[in-house]
């Protein structure tokens, strides 16, 4: 038997350099050192530009892989471009069959070889090429078996190098099929050539962390970090990347440590063991958190609460686990990290609040109803306001998605819509667009994974416009994102497709445009589509909606009957058994269901000229069913004020004794027509909303100073830059039983609302949010084209007890002001201090309660002639003196001499 003899290749992680010695001769040393010469100076030289360098890395016994070496010249460092460097994936499997008396080896590579393009000058010196064929021929010389073993060299005593697999190796990336096209493949490409990059990247700091001494981990943690911001960076398929590594550092132990570290009395490495934790909470890594250091991460987030240089760890930690199960949100709120986001949902800090948005839309959609309910308990439906009311479109986006699926507890909705975010939700969607939206944030645009979307689905189900459209906004962004990503299959998976037809075929406008354009990304037919206008739907158009809502075994009923939209909108009960044959009583009930809904949100305005319709929303949105019977019956508005309850229950069909009473109620502003337009001009907020009034049965239209003042507070603030502490105090005084008025269509509209005065005119209190420059404007605004200076002057017509916030505010002079104004400029105000809000709400509810007056009752006008001087002396422009303006500072500013000037 003849067999090749080959001696495995030096390794770079040997300890002393050297090749084990076998037992052999001195001409079968020579022939070692012949191959150990062979294996660091063998090369194959390229006829182009450039020649490329590759090792033969082989194997003697079982399949063994090689990490790929780096030939340097001797005494010299190789001349490298780094335009010249080029990575590629060799994974393929290279066999050599040799057959000799009946023996056949088999050479297997699989390793990932580093191909590094040298100059022809570096290449021409480093060996010629008599010397090169020499050496190659010397390779494959060929031995008996027998004489191998007379030398003593046998399978025993030639061992093969053991090196370790590159982590790209042994955590391979594995992405989506996409179409065959040169982008998506090049792509790819890039994809793989990232991974590879930062896989080896962070190998080369996990290694050194597991032997690394205390004072040097924190080092590799922060390096460890950056490489997972970077991974999650990648266009299109960060996603996919950064799950991959989270999957190495699970594996390599790293995860565990930094969960121990998580309990470490040492700041700097809890720190950044918390910032390395926030960045790799993927799917698996959440889970295995879960099972093994729940209680030790959130208990280290509850203890760090206050600590503002953690604040955004903490919050993007507690974001992650929030997305995990509903047990598992459980013991987060039992632990207090429902506490934390809570706490800083109240920063000012844009990170901070994105973190909390999205931690409070992930509890809703991951805890379940128990959670929910305990989210009702704490006030979160209040505290999504103040999110909701951001410029910032992320965090408005997951505030409204939060209280949107908060909104689909049957128990939790009177809560919910009694705090007034819901009312929040629709301007969101109407001015933002899809594709827009998925750009603004990083996370946006990788998409959500099946987990969070298929939670989604529901919502494309709800009865609430909201909902829907909501649902609807979120698949039409994600149906682009995925379609980049070649991951449109996923919308099958998770069984989403139906759901978004039924929504693209409904009424609802706004939800059905989302739901359709999402269809076309995905490839699927847009259905029939349903007008909100449901009175003059066709026979064809009532059919589609039976089907949709669950009837299709009754469509050919309701067809031959010819059932039209006008029809639809008056079928009784009677009618659905007799006519249409629907014999089950609990079919009808559902039926019924069906139809109310659809009836609330129809738009009857081809048929109802006096906006009886809109009317009888603002009262209650259930009052909206009526609307249709009642126009048919010839009611409107004027023939509404003289109306009784009989009319109500015989002639427009309202059977509900409380509906009736409400509507009764409303009509008594309606039995004067002198008073009618002022009610009309009030708004009537739907039921628990923004600044719901109480309507008041008489009403002096001589002097708007006589009106009972029919809420608490009115908030005056600019929408530039006042719209969050505006929010922040509507909540906080709501929490302590003020009801509040606060406009939020000034944060979308262009135009001023004079309903607007009528609000501050029923106010008690007039709360005037001053932010920096927040009164430039008014400065010589003579005709009140300003919004705050026309609600201002309002104020002080109307007697309201007007308190001033003043978040870094300066007062600017009197003079400067307009003369109708200047009054406000000597209130006692509030210094808002936003980490000691508490506390300011506490000194701003003794002005409402009149424990402390703003300002003396009778001010005297500003004297004819001023010294001006003395007035920039002695006005109020120091923070401390904004404060704490008292009776004899305001008489001392306000009293003149005999001469005109200021008194000293």
């Amino acid at each position: 038997m003849v067999r090749r003899a080959q001696l495995p290749e030096m390794s770079d992680d040997s300890d002393d350099g050297s090749l084990s010695k076998p037992k052999s001769t001195k001409g079968l040393k020579e022939l070692a050192s012949t191959k150990k010469h062979e294996q660091l100076r063998s090369m194959e030289k390229s006829h182009s530009e450039s020649s490329f360098v590759k090792f033969n890395s082989s194997a003697v016994t079982g399949s063994r892989t090689f990490s790929s070496q780096k030939v340097e010249r001797k005494g010299q460092p190789p001349q490298i471009s780094e335009s010249s460097k080029v990575y590629f994936d060799l994974s393929s499997l290279d066999q050599e069959e040799s057959k000799s008396s009946g023996f056949s080896r088999t050479r297997k590579r699989n390793s990932i070889d580093l191909l590094e393009t040298l100059s022809q000058d570096a290449d021409s010196t480093i060996c010629e090429s008599s010397s090169r064929e020499s050496v190659l021929s010397a390779s494959e010389n060929w031995y008996s078996s027998d004489e191998l073993e007379s030398n003593g060299v046998g399978e025993d005593t030639i061992e093969p190098e053991v090196t370790q697999v590159q982590y790209c190796d042994k955590y391979p990336l594995s992405l989506p099929t996409v179409t065959d096209s040169d982008t998506n493949r090049q792509n790819q490409t890039n994809v793989k050539i990232s991974y590879q990059k930062l896989s080896q990247e962070l190998e080369s700091h996990i290694k050194p962390l597991k032997a690394a001494k205390p004072r040097h981990e924190v080092r590799h943690l922060d390096k460890i970090k950056n490489v997972l911001i970077e991974a999650w960076q990648v266009p299109m398929y960060g996603r996919d990347i950064a799950y991959r590594l989270c999957d190495v550092l699970r594996s390599e132990g790293m995860l565990d440590m930094v969960i121990n570290n998580c309990s470490s009395s040492k700041k700097d490495i809890l720190k950044a063991s918390a910032a390395v934790l926030e960045q790799c909470l993927s799917w698996e890594n959440r889970n295995h958190v879960a099972k093994t250091g729940l209680e030790t991460v959130v208990s280290m987030t509850k203890r760090e609460i206050s600590n503002h240089e953690m604040s955004y760890i903490i919050t993007g930690i507690l974001e992650g686990l929030f997305k995990i199960s509903e047990e598992a949100s459980t013991k987060i709120i039992n632990y207090g990290g429902l506490d934390v986001i809570l706490h800083w949902s109240r920063s000012s800090d844009i990170r901070n609040l994105r973190h909390c948005a999205k931690a409070l839309a992930n509890l809703s959609l991951f805890g379940g109803a128990e959670n929910q309910e305990e989210m009702a308990k704490r006030n979160v439906p209040e505290w999504l306001f103040p999110l909701a009311f951001m410029e910032d479109d992320t965090i408005r986006y997951y505030a409204c998605l939060a209280i949107v699926v908060l909104l689909a507890n049957k128990e939790l909705e009177a809560a919910v819509i009694k705090s007034g975010t819901l009312e929040l939700v629709m301007p969101f969607i109407n001015s933002t667009k899809p594709s827009s939206f998925a750009k603004c944030d990083l996370s946006q645009q990788q998409g959500k994974d099946h987990m969070w979307l298929e939670r989604m689905v529901p919502l494309l189900q709800s009865r609430r416009e909201e909902a829907q459209s909501l649902a609807a906004f979120h698949f039409a962004m994600e149906a682009g994102i995925k379609e980049e990503q070649g991951k449109l299959d996923l919308f099958y998976e998770i069984g989403a497709i139906e759901p978004l037809k039924k929504v693209a075929s409904s009424p609802n406008a706004t939800a059905s445009k989302l739901a359709a354009q999402a269809l076309k990304v995905i490839g699927e037919s847009i259905p029939h589509k349903l007008t909100t206008q449901v009175p003059v739907w066709s026979v064809v158009d009532v059919a589609h909606w039976v089907a949709q809502v669950g009837f299709k075994d009754y469509v050919h009923n309701f067809m031959s009957c010819q059932v039209d939209g006008d029809i639809l909108l008056l079928l009784t009960e009677q009618e659905l058994e007799s006519s249409i044959k629907i014999d089950c009583k609990i079919a009808r009930k559902r039926f019924l269901r069906e139809l109310k809904s659809l009836k609330i949100t129809a738009d009857y305005s081809s048929c109802d000229p006096s906006q009886m319709d809109a009317w009888l929303m603002k009262i209650l949105p259930d009052l909206s069913q009526y609307t249709y019977e009642m126009l048919k019956a010839g009611m409107n508005k004027e023939v509404l004020a003289s109306t009784n309850n009989e009319e109500l229950d015989h002639v427009c069909g309202i059977k509900n004794g409380i509906h009736r009473r409400l509507i009764l109620e409303h009509v008594e502003g309606l039995l004067n027509r002198n008073t009618r337009d002022l009610y009309t001009a009030i708004p009537l907020p739907k039921y628990g909303s923004i600044g719901s009034l109480t309507r008041q049965k008489s009403i002096d239209p001589t002097g708007f100073a006589s009106y009972p003042k029919a809420v608490d507070v009115f908030i005056s603030y600019r929408r530039s830059n006042g719209s969050q502490l505006a929010s922040l105090l509507k909540v906080h005084l709501q929490l302590r039983g003020f009801s509040v008025f606060l406009d939020i269509d000034r944060l979308r509209a262009g135009k001023f609302d004079e309903n607007l005065l009528m609000n501050i005119r029923l106010a008690k209190h007039f709360l005037l949010v001053l932010t920096p420059c927040a009164l430039d404007r008014c400065i010589g605004d003579d005709e009140q084209q300003d919004w705050i200076h026309k609600e201002i002057v309002t104020a002080l017509e109307s007697d309201c007890n007007i308190i001033p916030v003043l978040d870094n505010f300066d007062w600017p002079l009197p003079e400067v002001l307009p003369s109708d104004m200047q009054q406000v400029v000597y209130f006692n105000g509030v210094r808002w201090v936003h980490d000691y809000q508490d506390a300011c709400v506490d000194k701003v509810e003794k002005f409402l309660t009149g424990e402390k007056s703003p300002i003396q009752k009778n001010l005297p006008p500003l004297p004819a002639a001023v010294n001006f001087n003395a007035l920039e002396r002695m006005s109020p422009r120091n923070s401390l003196e904004r404060m704490d303006i008292q009776r004899n500072s305001v008489e001392r500013l306000l009293g003149a001499t005999n001469n005109g000037n200021f008194s000293n």
